[in-house]
């Protein structure tokens, strides 16, 4: 079987483009792998990483470099352009750093000089330029990677792939790179934890200049961790120095610039429309938008997006506290930033597409979490028990829609997160054990077949391994070849 795969959600230049700025000049993407600032640098995880992993969830390593991918197979990848939010970091306390930037710097290893960098800029649009810069500048550049020549190259379309894939021989091979933003304060809004900053000129003009880029992003993922003056977001930090630095706009609706802003990236009147990305919003902002979406844009055929999440097991954003799967529910964290079963439904009728995401603090309840653990090292066993977190999202999935009369293996894929300040499942450390999870979802896919194929419908009777391969990267890519034209 196949197993390479798509992840519709990744940050390969996290890291190195947070590391170029202890080099002069900054900004500056090497082409030569050995140095930090170069998203060619390759750094997976150690036996001493890994046992610190385990201990405090640190994720010093890489995960998806553009080494990693290359040996990962990887053919295709939607990367997120993330201007870094300053309300994960505190002010200084006379003169001295505060504790976030520490907790900020080992978590996530953006470097101090970074750190200083986002306390002191104004302008949170000119970094997400800058980061899409980094990306350009050693686009369709070659590396020689295991003995064969490696390129990314940024694409504006699915034909833009195809072209490339017939470009490739047996020594030649190319990463198409798409991109996606992270967070609507890329707008250059939410620059003040308790006070509105944004200009709605000035966000108009931004969006107008996004729409107008070379290479423009598939998706936009509208909230993300803080307040952005567009719309509320979702509770997604616990780390009580940083907790109460979400609490404003937490769980609120979206705004009237929010809602200005949702109709131009939905225009196709001003360029290419993009369509929001779930995630991260509140359950009120996420309700606002699918009302948007049964009235003023009935019409319009925009996919629900959810590029790197998880389900939670109940019924709705209503009925928050119902599930209908009492025994699977148990194994799934039940948290709004999760997604409700009338969600899934959602973007299954929309043709969207739902990315699980591979970190542990989403991806399954403390129980589902301890049951998964091994105290003895055995990669086998531990992937069989850290695979069965992401099945049981896929099967989840299936189950639901398959009670709706729908295709119910067609939205599933990949949305790692790598790099974006995870806590990876263990086992699961990098972009090169994707192959591992691909073998064990197997087994997973069939034992599921073995017991439970006649309660589903006979178009969703499908074998295990056309499912497999359809979350690893059938499904993104059925979603690419209609949506990105």
């Amino acid at each position: 079987m196949d197993t390479h795969y798509v992840d519709i959600h990744c940050h390969p230049s996290l890291k190195p483009y947070s590391k170029s700025f202890k080099y002069e000049p900054p900004k500056q993407n090497e082409l030569d792998e050995g140095r930090k600032n170069s998203i060619w640098h390759y750094s997976p995880p150690t036996v001493l990483e890994k046992f610190t992993n385990r201990l405090v969830t640190l994720t010093k390593f890489t995960q998806t470099d553009m080494t990693a991918l290359a040996r990962a197979k990887t053919k295709v990848v939607i990367v997120s352009l993330y201007p870094f939010e300053k309300h994960f970091l505190s002010k200084r306390i006379f003169g001295w750093k505060g504790l976030t930037d520490v907790l900020v710097n080992l978590a996530a290893s953006v470097s101090q000089s970074r750190i200083d960098q986002v306390l002191r800029h104004r302008d949170y649009f000119e970094d997400l330029e800058s980061e899409y810069a980094f990306y350009r500048q050693l686009h369709n550049q070659v590396q020689k990677i295991d003995g064969l020549f490696y390129t990314y190259r940024l694409v504006n379309s699915f034909a833009e792939i195809e072209k490339n894939k017939a470009q490739e021989t047996d020594s030649k091979k190319i990463i198409n790179i798409i991109l996606s933003i992270e967070g609507g304060h890329a707008l250059n809004t939410g620059l003040e934890m308790n006070t509105d900053t944004a200009n709605r000129d000035e966000v108009l003009k931004n969006l107008k200049t996004v729409k107008d880029w070379k290479h423009k992003p598939v998706f936009i993922t509208f909230a993300h961790h803080f307040y952005n003056e567009l719309c509320g977001h979702a509770r997604s930090i616990s780390i009580g120095a940083l907790k109460d630095n979400q609490n404003r706009g937490l769980n609120s609706g979206i705004t009237d610039l929010g809602l200005e802003v949702i109709d131009q990236l939905l225009s196709d009147t001003n360029g290419p429309r993009i369509p929001l990305d779930i995630k991260h919003m509140s359950t009120t902002s996420r309700k606002a938008y699918y009302d948007l979406l049964d009235t003023k844009y009935k019409d319009d055929n925009i996919p629900v997006i959810a590029s790197h999440g998880a389900t939670n097991g109940h019924r709705s954003i209503v009925q928050w506290d119902v599930t209908d799967y009492p025994d699977r529910a148990q194994y799934f964290n039940n948290i709004d930033i999760n997604f409700y079963d009338d969600e899934l439904v959602r973007i299954a009728k929309s043709n969207g597409i739902f990315g699980i995401q591979l970190d542990e603090r989403r991806i399954g309840s403390k129980k589902a979490i301890n049951a998964s653990k091994i105290y003895f090292p055995n990669k086998r066993k531990q992937l069989k028990k850290k695979s069965l977190l992401v099945w049981r999202q896929v099967e989840h999935v299936a189950e639901v829609l398959n009670n709706e009369g729908l295709f119910c293996w067609g939205i599933q894929t990949i949305g790692s997160d790598f790099d974006g300040i995870v806590n990876p499942i263990k086992g699961l450390w990098t972009a090169e054990n994707i192959k591992d999870l691909g073998e064990e979802m197997l087994h997973h896919a069939q034992a599921y077949l073995d017991n439970h194929k006649r309660k589903l419908e006979p178009f969703n009777q499908i074998s295990a391994e056309h499912i497999v391969e359809r979350v690893l990267h059938g499904n993104a890519i059925a979603f690419l070849k209609e949506k990105f034209a």
